[in-house]
């Protein structure tokens, strides 16, 4: 499970409806003016009693200082969602860009903060003298196509080819994730070795009205759009249908066994970064790593794992709950479909070559669950393993222990990462 791509959410709490404020950014503004005077007082008043419960002025002060010195704000742009204005401001700190996204509720109550890491600029097009190419690829479904990229190598083909398979939460096609472009480096580093990559819009990202209901499954957000991609992808006469692969990160690839399933062609999986467990168990362990970055829990931070642990047995549990009331406000329709899936058992029964690809410094998938994955295939001959100690949850080398602040800065996934699935991708024929 990768977690939202969030410098840090200090709430997000539930919205309320009504009749909005006239001048959303200046309360806004407001908040961020006491924030950068160090008025934390002032801006815990602000608060709806969810967001001071949660977020005390102790925690507000202890977050906003750990940004370092603000040194510049944007203009400010404001939208409404779900009958809340949400207004992002860009900031620019000395640790680096983020995003400020302020909900004002209609008593010009601050109703949720997060900060997120800014997004990197627009990447450049593949040089003139590039071993591979890109070209636009639509992800043919019934419910909306989804807008891709197919990344292919120079030459007349048939290549192998691999998709890819993201996270959690939306995502673009290239998982940017603060400063960095995971699906990007693998998708261009793997065709410059001769092999094809489909990489495409997550419908949650591209196609969010598609889930206005307020119902949906892991199938419909991730599964069914993955296996579509797989038949438009070797239908491609550039591509060799025989030598198609999924390759899934962190929730895509536990997903990646059950994907390969109801896409029987597939020759074969890729698991980089894949929970072993189920994302509800692994909910709690990475807040707590979080929290407990700074040496101590505190009382506060104490009763928001408290009530994590509630809202992930109402997940489980039989009765209907809101979705405002559970793990990240995703509905119960979606947990109760993703805890049902035994990605180990379903790795076990598919029968086709995997690799496994673990980051040592991976805190949202820790050691815990590659032992698992390891008790589970560790006898199948067609199972190889890869792990880099130096690698965090998205691939990215780095020293100490990982944190959210990290996927705030530029970086790329490991070259060594990639030739090594290129080298599996090419012994399998």
């Amino acid at each position: 499970m990768r977690l939202r791509p969030a410098f840090f959410a200090i709430a997000l709490a539930a919205f309320s409806s009504g009749t909005l404020a006239a001048e959303p950014q200046q309360v806004a503004t407001q908040l961020l003016d006491h924030l950068q005077a160090g008025r934390m007082a002032e801006a815990e008043a602000m608060f709806t009693p969810q967001m001071a419960t949660a977020v005390p002025a102790g925690k507000l002060q202890g977050l906003w200082q750990s940004l370092g010195e603000l040194k510049q704000r944007g203009t400010a742009h404001s939208s409404e969602q779900q009958g809340v204005h949400v207004v992002e401001v860009p900031l620019q700190f000395a640790s680096g860009a983020v995003i400020a996204q302020v909900a004002v509720d209609a008593q010009d109550r601050i109703a949720g903060l997060m900060l997120r890491p800014a997004p990197p600029p627009k990447a450049s097009p593949p040089a003139a003298g590039a071993d591979y190419s890109e070209t636009d690829f639509s992800v043919p479904q019934a419910r909306g196509a989804l807008p891709g990229t197919l990344a292919l190598p120079r030459g007349k083909g048939p290549f192998p080819a691999v998709l890819l398979v993201h996270g959690s939460g939306p995502q673009d096609r290239d998982e940017t994730i603060g400063g960095s472009r995971p699906f990007l480096d693998i998708a261009r580093g793997l065709a410059a070795q001769g092999i094809a990559v489909l990489r495409y819009d997550k419908r949650t990202f591209a196609r969010p009205q598609d889930f206005q209901s307020g119902t949906f499954t892991v199938d419909d957000e991730t599964t069914d759009d993955a296996v579509a991609a797989l038949t438009a992808l070797a239908a491609n006469p550039r591509i060799d249908g025989g030598r198609v692969f999924v390759l899934g990160h962190s929730q895509g690839g536990m997903l990646a066994p059950r994907i390969a399933s109801r896409w029987p062609q597939a020759r074969g999986a890729i698991l980089w970064a894949a929970p072993a467990r189920t994302l509800l168990e692994l909910l709690p362990e990475q807040n707590r790593y979080l929290l407990s970055l700074d040496g101590d829990i505190s009382a506060t931070e104490q009763a928001f794992l408290d009530k994590l642990d509630a809202q992930i047995a109402a997940a489980r549990g039989s009765a209907p709950v809101a979705a405002s009331e559970l793990p990240l406000g995703v509905p119960q329709t979606f947990w109760k479909s993703i805890e049902a899936i035994n990605a180990r058992a379903d790795a076990q029964a598919l029968h086709k070559p995997l690799l496994m690809l673990h980051g040592g410094r991976d805190f949202q998938v820790p050691d815990a669950d590659w032992q698992l994955w390891k008790q589970a295939l560790d006898d199948d001959k067609d199972v190889q393993w890869q792990t880099y100690p130096a690698l965090n949850h998205i691939g990215v080398a780095g020293s100490g222990p990982s944190s959210l602040q990290e996927y705030s800065k530029a970086g790329h996934v490991d070259a060594t990462l990639i030739a090594d699935v290129a080298r599996w991708v090419e012994a399998q024929r």
